[in-house]
Protein backbone atom coordinates (compact mmCIF):
# COMPACT_ATOMS: atom_id res chain seq x y z
CA UNK A 1 0.00 0.00 0.00
CA UNK A 2 1.32 3.82 -1.45
CA UNK A 3 1.20 5.92 1.67
CA UNK A 4 -0.53 9.45 0.53
CA UNK A 5 -0.92 11.72 3.46
CA UNK A 6 -0.77 15.24 4.21
CA UNK A 7 1.30 17.26 7.41
CA UNK A 8 -1.50 17.53 9.81
CA UNK A 9 1.16 18.96 12.44
CA UNK A 10 -1.45 21.09 15.23
CA UNK A 11 -4.05 19.01 15.07
CA UNK A 12 -3.95 18.54 18.71
CA UNK A 13 -5.23 22.17 18.83
CA UNK A 14 -8.00 21.87 16.39
CA UNK A 15 -11.49 21.06 17.34
CA UNK A 16 -12.94 17.95 17.06
CA UNK A 17 -15.48 18.58 14.93
CA UNK A 18 -12.76 20.43 12.23
CA UNK A 19 -10.97 17.38 12.52
CA UNK A 20 -13.84 14.76 11.64
CA UNK A 21 -14.41 17.51 8.45
CA UNK A 22 -10.98 17.18 7.57
CA UNK A 23 -10.35 13.62 7.64
CA UNK A 24 -13.47 12.50 6.15
CA UNK A 25 -12.61 15.54 3.24
CA UNK A 26 -8.84 13.78 2.97
CA UNK A 27 -10.13 10.35 2.63
CA UNK A 28 -12.58 10.81 0.02
CA UNK A 29 -9.74 12.06 -1.85
CA UNK A 30 -7.62 9.60 -1.59
CA UNK A 31 -5.39 10.00 1.28
CA UNK A 32 -4.68 6.98 4.02
CA UNK A 33 -1.53 8.59 6.02
CA UNK A 34 -0.91 11.90 7.79
CA UNK A 35 1.84 13.78 9.85
CA UNK A 36 0.94 15.10 13.39
CA UNK A 37 3.26 16.25 16.27
CA UNK A 38 3.63 15.04 19.85
CA UNK A 39 5.35 18.21 20.16
CA UNK A 40 4.20 21.27 18.85
CA UNK A 41 4.07 24.85 20.05
CA UNK A 42 3.83 27.06 16.81
CA UNK A 43 2.47 30.88 17.22
CA UNK A 44 2.70 30.47 21.06
CA UNK A 45 -0.01 27.93 21.17
CA UNK A 46 1.92 24.87 23.12
CA UNK A 47 -0.07 21.53 22.03
CA UNK A 48 2.49 19.09 22.78
CA UNK A 49 1.19 15.26 24.31
CA UNK A 50 4.46 15.58 26.64
CA UNK A 51 5.97 18.50 28.68
CA UNK A 52 9.49 19.65 28.57
CA UNK A 53 10.73 16.16 30.92
CA UNK A 54 8.67 14.28 28.51
CA UNK A 55 6.02 13.66 31.26
CA UNK A 56 2.14 13.37 29.75
CA UNK A 57 0.02 16.68 29.43
CA UNK A 58 -3.62 14.87 29.72
CA UNK A 59 -5.39 16.97 28.00
CA UNK A 60 -3.32 16.61 24.61
CA UNK A 61 -2.19 12.94 25.00
CA UNK A 62 -6.50 12.12 25.43
CA UNK A 63 -6.58 14.59 22.30
CA UNK A 64 -3.29 12.43 20.47
CA UNK A 65 -5.51 9.15 20.98
CA UNK A 66 -8.76 10.14 20.16
CA UNK A 67 -6.90 11.63 16.88
CA UNK A 68 -5.58 8.34 16.16
CA UNK A 69 -8.77 6.62 16.59
CA UNK A 70 -10.59 8.72 14.27
CA UNK A 71 -7.54 8.05 11.60
CA UNK A 72 -7.54 3.74 12.63
CA UNK A 73 -11.94 4.05 11.58
CA UNK A 74 -10.85 5.60 8.73
CA UNK A 75 -8.13 3.08 7.53
CA UNK A 76 -5.41 5.84 7.70
CA UNK A 77 -2.19 5.54 9.09
CA UNK A 78 -0.67 7.91 12.01
CA UNK A 79 2.75 9.71 11.59
CA UNK A 80 3.77 10.65 15.11
CA UNK A 81 6.54 13.13 15.66
CA UNK A 82 8.58 14.10 17.90
CA UNK A 83 11.47 16.95 17.72
CA UNK A 84 14.39 17.63 20.32
CA UNK A 85 14.78 21.53 20.86
CA UNK A 86 12.24 23.75 23.10
CA UNK A 87 10.11 21.18 23.95
CA UNK A 88 12.43 18.29 24.47
CA UNK A 89 15.69 20.19 25.97
CA UNK A 90 17.87 17.07 26.93
CA UNK A 91 18.11 13.40 25.98
CA UNK A 92 16.92 12.11 29.07
CA UNK A 93 13.04 14.06 28.31
CA UNK A 94 13.23 12.61 25.34
CA UNK A 95 14.12 9.21 26.51
CA UNK A 96 11.19 9.38 29.23
CA UNK A 97 8.66 11.52 26.51
CA UNK A 98 9.12 7.84 23.65
CA UNK A 99 8.20 5.96 27.03
CA UNK A 100 4.98 7.55 27.87
CA UNK A 101 3.93 7.74 24.37
CA UNK A 102 4.64 4.02 23.44
CA UNK A 103 3.03 2.95 26.42
CA UNK A 104 0.04 5.35 26.02
CA UNK A 105 -0.30 4.37 22.36
CA UNK A 106 0.52 0.63 22.34
CA UNK A 107 -3.08 -0.51 21.74
CA UNK A 108 -3.03 1.67 18.75
CA UNK A 109 -1.85 -0.22 15.52
CA UNK A 110 -1.97 2.42 13.17
CA UNK A 111 0.60 4.74 13.72
CA UNK A 112 4.37 4.68 13.91
CA UNK A 113 6.75 7.34 15.47
CA UNK A 114 9.75 9.83 13.56
CA UNK A 115 11.91 9.62 16.65
CA UNK A 116 13.27 12.62 16.45
CA UNK A 117 12.82 15.56 13.31
CA UNK A 118 15.85 16.25 11.17
CA UNK A 119 17.76 14.53 14.08
CA UNK A 120 20.94 15.63 11.77
CA UNK A 121 20.93 19.47 11.67
CA UNK A 122 23.50 20.96 13.62
CA UNK A 123 21.00 22.95 16.09
CA UNK A 124 18.51 22.28 19.33
CA UNK A 125 16.86 19.58 16.96
CA UNK A 126 20.51 17.86 16.99
CA UNK A 127 19.82 13.87 18.14
CA UNK A 128 22.89 11.52 17.61
CA UNK A 129 22.77 8.07 16.05
CA UNK A 130 23.74 6.70 18.59
CA UNK A 131 21.18 8.43 20.74
CA UNK A 132 18.60 7.40 18.49
CA UNK A 133 19.40 4.36 18.97
CA UNK A 134 18.49 4.54 22.77
CA UNK A 135 15.72 6.17 21.84
CA UNK A 136 14.11 3.33 19.51
CA UNK A 137 15.35 0.92 21.51
CA UNK A 138 12.94 2.34 24.89
CA UNK A 139 9.72 1.98 21.79
CA UNK A 140 10.96 -1.63 21.34
CA UNK A 141 11.25 -2.38 25.01
CA UNK A 142 7.81 -1.43 25.41
CA UNK A 143 6.04 -2.08 22.21
CA UNK A 144 8.63 -4.47 19.82
CA UNK A 145 6.51 -4.14 16.82
CA UNK A 146 6.20 -0.37 16.65
CA UNK A 147 8.09 0.54 13.60
CA UNK A 148 10.51 3.85 14.17
CA UNK A 149 12.54 6.22 11.83
CA UNK A 150 13.79 9.53 12.57
CA UNK A 151 13.07 11.76 9.33
CA UNK A 152 16.69 13.30 7.69
CA UNK A 153 17.15 17.43 6.62
CA UNK A 154 18.41 17.08 3.28
CA UNK A 155 19.42 14.52 0.91
CA UNK A 156 20.93 11.18 2.66
CA UNK A 157 24.60 10.17 1.87
CA UNK A 158 25.41 6.27 1.94
CA UNK A 159 27.72 6.51 4.77
CA UNK A 160 24.25 8.32 6.57
CA UNK A 161 21.85 5.78 5.11
CA UNK A 162 24.46 2.95 6.38
CA UNK A 163 24.50 4.59 9.85
CA UNK A 164 20.49 4.94 10.42
CA UNK A 165 20.52 1.14 9.49
CA UNK A 166 23.44 -0.21 11.34
CA UNK A 167 23.62 2.09 14.45
CA UNK A 168 20.20 3.93 14.69
CA UNK A 169 18.32 1.02 14.01
CA UNK A 170 15.31 2.49 12.84
CA UNK A 171 12.95 0.45 10.07
CA UNK A 172 12.77 2.64 7.32
CA UNK A 173 14.26 6.09 6.04
CA UNK A 174 12.57 9.38 6.03
CA UNK A 175 14.70 12.04 4.04
CA UNK A 176 13.59 15.39 4.25
CA UNK A 177 14.79 16.43 0.59
CA UNK A 178 16.06 20.16 -0.67
CA UNK A 179 13.25 22.41 -1.31
CA UNK A 180 14.27 24.18 -4.91
CA UNK A 181 12.86 23.89 -8.36
CA UNK A 182 14.67 21.28 -9.51
CA UNK A 183 13.73 19.26 -6.87
CA UNK A 184 10.55 17.42 -8.24
CA UNK A 185 12.60 16.12 -11.23
CA UNK A 186 15.46 15.10 -9.07
CA UNK A 187 13.13 12.76 -6.61
CA UNK A 188 12.87 9.26 -8.34
CA UNK A 189 16.57 8.88 -8.83
CA UNK A 190 17.21 9.89 -4.89
CA UNK A 191 14.87 7.64 -3.96
CA UNK A 192 16.10 4.72 -5.94
CA UNK A 193 19.92 5.89 -4.78
CA UNK A 194 18.35 5.28 -0.77
CA UNK A 195 16.81 2.05 -1.66
CA UNK A 196 20.15 0.31 -3.56
CA UNK A 197 22.20 1.89 -0.11
CA UNK A 198 20.60 -0.02 1.87
CA UNK A 199 20.30 -3.29 -0.07
CA UNK A 200 24.12 -2.41 0.36
CA UNK A 201 24.30 -3.36 4.09
CA UNK A 202 21.46 -6.13 3.78
CA UNK A 203 18.85 -4.69 4.80
CA UNK A 204 15.60 -3.95 2.68
CA UNK A 205 13.91 -1.64 4.00
CA UNK A 206 11.48 1.44 2.62
CA UNK A 207 12.08 4.59 1.68
CA UNK A 208 9.38 7.64 2.66
CA UNK A 209 9.06 10.76 1.21
CA UNK A 210 7.80 12.53 4.31
CA UNK A 211 8.10 16.03 4.40
CA UNK A 212 9.05 17.38 0.30
CA UNK A 213 8.58 21.03 -0.28
CA UNK A 214 5.56 22.83 0.26
CA UNK A 215 4.05 26.48 -0.68
CA UNK A 216 5.10 30.15 0.78
CA UNK A 217 8.43 28.95 1.43
CA UNK A 218 11.20 31.15 0.07
CA UNK A 219 12.54 31.63 -2.52
CA UNK A 220 10.22 29.31 -5.07
CA UNK A 221 6.59 28.87 -5.00
CA UNK A 222 5.67 25.36 -6.59
CA UNK A 223 2.63 25.09 -8.33
CA UNK A 224 0.55 22.09 -9.38
CA UNK A 225 2.38 20.25 -11.69
CA UNK A 226 5.72 20.65 -9.09
CA UNK A 227 3.75 18.45 -6.67
CA UNK A 228 2.41 15.96 -8.81
CA UNK A 229 5.86 15.47 -10.69
CA UNK A 230 7.42 14.91 -7.39
CA UNK A 231 4.49 12.34 -6.21
CA UNK A 232 4.97 10.53 -9.46
CA UNK A 233 8.63 10.32 -9.04
CA UNK A 234 8.68 8.97 -5.61
CA UNK A 235 5.92 6.11 -6.35
CA UNK A 236 8.03 5.06 -9.89
CA UNK A 237 11.36 5.80 -8.08
CA UNK A 238 9.80 3.07 -5.06
CA UNK A 239 8.75 5.28 -2.12
CA UNK A 240 6.49 3.50 0.31
CA UNK A 241 5.11 7.11 0.70
CA UNK A 242 4.74 10.72 -0.28
CA UNK A 243 2.99 13.40 1.59
CA UNK A 244 1.62 16.99 0.87
CA UNK A 245 3.34 19.08 2.93
CA UNK A 246 1.89 22.17 3.90
CA UNK A 247 2.62 24.82 6.07
CA UNK A 248 2.71 28.86 7.84
CA UNK A 249 4.63 31.30 5.59
CA UNK A 250 8.33 30.79 6.31
CA UNK A 251 9.25 34.77 6.08
CA UNK A 252 6.55 36.05 7.82
CA UNK A 253 5.80 34.47 11.27
CA UNK A 254 2.66 35.76 12.12
CA UNK A 255 1.35 35.59 8.71
CA UNK A 256 -1.19 33.47 7.42
CA UNK A 257 -2.87 31.09 5.91
CA UNK A 258 -1.11 29.00 8.42
CA UNK A 259 -2.92 25.52 7.70
CA UNK A 260 -1.32 22.78 9.62
CA UNK A 261 0.94 24.83 11.30
CA UNK A 262 -1.91 26.61 13.22
CA UNK A 263 -5.55 24.89 13.18
CA UNK A 264 -7.15 26.42 16.62
CA UNK A 265 -11.00 27.44 15.85
CA UNK A 266 -9.43 31.25 14.65
CA UNK A 267 -7.80 29.90 11.98
CA UNK A 268 -9.78 27.41 10.63
CA UNK A 269 -9.72 23.62 9.45
CA UNK A 270 -6.74 22.66 6.95
CA UNK A 271 -8.75 22.54 4.17
CA UNK A 272 -10.40 25.89 4.37
CA UNK A 273 -7.03 27.45 4.76
CA UNK A 274 -5.57 25.75 1.56
CA UNK A 275 -5.15 27.86 -1.56
CA UNK A 276 -6.11 26.93 -4.88
CA UNK A 277 -3.23 25.58 -5.96
CA UNK A 278 -3.38 23.09 -2.89
CA UNK A 279 -6.71 22.35 -3.62
CA UNK A 280 -5.93 21.51 -7.10
CA UNK A 281 -2.99 19.09 -6.20
CA UNK A 282 -5.11 17.52 -3.79
CA UNK A 283 -7.77 16.70 -6.65
CA UNK A 284 -5.11 15.06 -8.71
CA UNK A 285 -3.19 13.67 -6.22
CA UNK A 286 -4.58 10.47 -6.29
CA UNK A 287 -4.58 9.66 -10.31
CA UNK A 288 -1.31 9.99 -10.00
CA UNK A 289 -0.94 6.36 -8.33
CA UNK A 290 -3.05 4.79 -10.79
Amino acid sequence: MFLLGFSYYGALGAPEESVRQDLNDLRTLGFNWFRVWATWSAYENPVSAVDEHGEPRPVFLARLKRLIEQAGRRGMIVDVTLSRGADLPSQAAHLRAVEVLAEALKPYRNLYFDLANERNIKDARYVSFEELAALGARVKQIDPDRLVTASHGGDLTRDEAKSYLEIAGVDFLAPHRPRHADSPRETEAKVRECLQWAAEVARTVPVHCQEPFRRDYPAWQPQVEDFLTDLRGAAAGGAAGWCFHNGGPKDDPNGRPRRSFDLRPEEGRLMSQLDPVERELLAQARGQLR
